[in-house]
């Protein structure tokens, strides 16, 4: 047997007036996945453990079988795994998001989704500034990156409370900057930072052109050394993920999963979706399973764009789950599973934690009779799953519900 998971990140949304009161997903053309929720089983599924919060880490935690309240340490640590950090037990990792600030408000949580080239270079002109004996920073991807900082007491510095720059898009930073007794470091840092990157050549010439510059750093997402139970361990599969997006597959590296470097995959709505679909199922020649993940929705819902969201979840349905279902027949041994990690409502512009649809096909998955895959549709099943760990192990072993 094949096991294909599919994440549209974000996917799920809130009717938008727009779009006719239509959500994204109901708004979109998607012939394939139209095809298979007439033969697949389907419904609601709560894939944020209640009292944590909605992100892509909690998420695709839970999509690949795990339980984040067992399981969860931060979200950074995570990145951290991808970069090839391998943090000691004194020392924390922190995300470290490229942000425009204007006026003391959160303009930008990307900095113009500033290119990776740009990035580094913005990020190496820190690290050189600042040079910090017990600081590192670690370029990433975009206006991803991470810092590690090795610290006397690792728990008071995950006491912090800190903020996602995407959740305060358009507000006064003040308020949201990050807090606590053990807070003083990150706030130097973010500080030293806007001094620094003031007159930064690359912002100089974003400027100049009428992007957004990288301004400033904002912290967040701090968390300690995690570990995971392999995924071949736990199902007895062996896998691989295929993600634009070091978060993703740090969660993936942890779980002893291949990563797999596609060509063209962005982590932005400019992703090379078909190329993500085959490389997937190249993956299945010699792998059981195989975890595709697509930021693009996300990105969208962030952005406040329904347009973008909308003609994402197009080219998701033709060029992914369509490669995907036309590569094998109906009576193969294989299951497929699409679903976002969490909802990003184009309106709100950040994730929530209500329960999203799922869609599950193959041998073995008995249809409910749907004629519709969207959040509304799904919602006449009600919740199916109370955690993504249940639902995924449903989906491998058809027996836990």
């Amino acid at each position: 047997m094949k096991y294909i998971i599919i994440v549209p990140d974000g996917m799920a949304d809130n009717p938008i007036a727009e779009l006719g009161d239509k959500t994204p997903l109901q708004a979109a053309r998607t012939t394939n996945m139209d095809y298979l929720i007439t033969r697949s089983m389907t419904g609601l599924v709560q894939t944020i453990p209640e009292g944590m919060p909605p992100g892509s880490d909690i998420g695709n935690m839970a999509l690949l079988g795990y339980d984040p309240q067992e399981a969860h340490t931060g979200r950074a640590p995570l990145e951290a795994v991808n970069q090839g950090i391998d943090l000691a037990e004194d020392e924390i990792a922190i995300r470290c998001n490229l942000v425009t600030i204007k006026d003391s408000e959160m303009t930008d949580y990307s900095a113009g989704h500033i290119s990776t080239k740009e990035a580094v270079q913005i990020i190496q002109t820190l690290a050189d500034e600042m040079d910090l004996p017990n600081v590192k920073f670690y370029p990433g991807k975009s206006y991803r990156h991470t810092v590690v900082m090795k610290v006397l007491d690792v728990q008071k510095y995950l006491n912090i409370k800190t903020v996602p720059p995407h959740d305060i898009l358009n507000k006064d930073i003040t308020p949201y900057l990050p807090e606590g007794p053990e807070a003083v470091m990150l706030l130097k840092l973010m500080e030293r930072s806007r001094d620094i990157l003031k007159s930064h050549p690359i912002n100089k010439v974003r400027m100049d052109l009428g992007e957004n510059p990288a301004d400033m750093i904002w912290l967040w997402g701090q968390g300690s050394k995690p570990e995971l139970t392999h995924f071949k361990d736990k199902f007895n599969l062996d896998g691989a993920i295929i993600s634009a997006v070091d978060l993703v597959n740090g969660i993936g590296r942890l779980a002893g999963l291949e990563v797999i470097d596609v060509p063209g995959a962005t982590g932005y709505y400019d992703t090379d979706y078909l190329a993500k679909a085959q490389y997937a199922l190249k993956a299945l020649d010699d792998k059981d399973f195989v975890y595709v993940h697509i930021e693009a929705p996300d990105e969208a819902g962030h952005n406040g764009d329904a347009e973008a969201k909308v003609e994402s979840i197009e080219r998701i349905d033709q060029d992914v789950v369509g490669t995907i279902l036309n590569h094998f027949d109906a009576n193969d041994d294989v299951r497929i599973l699409i679903l976002p990690d969490h909802p990003t409502p184009v309106e709100l512009r950040t994730h929530t934690n209500d329960p999203v649809p799922f869609l599950m096909y193959g041998k073995g998955i008995e249809a409910t009779g749907a004629t519709a895959f969207d959040e509304s549709a799904a919602g006449e099943y009600g919740v199916q799953f109370k955690s993504g760990e249940k639902l995924v192990n449903h989906f491998i072993n058809k027996f836990v519900t």
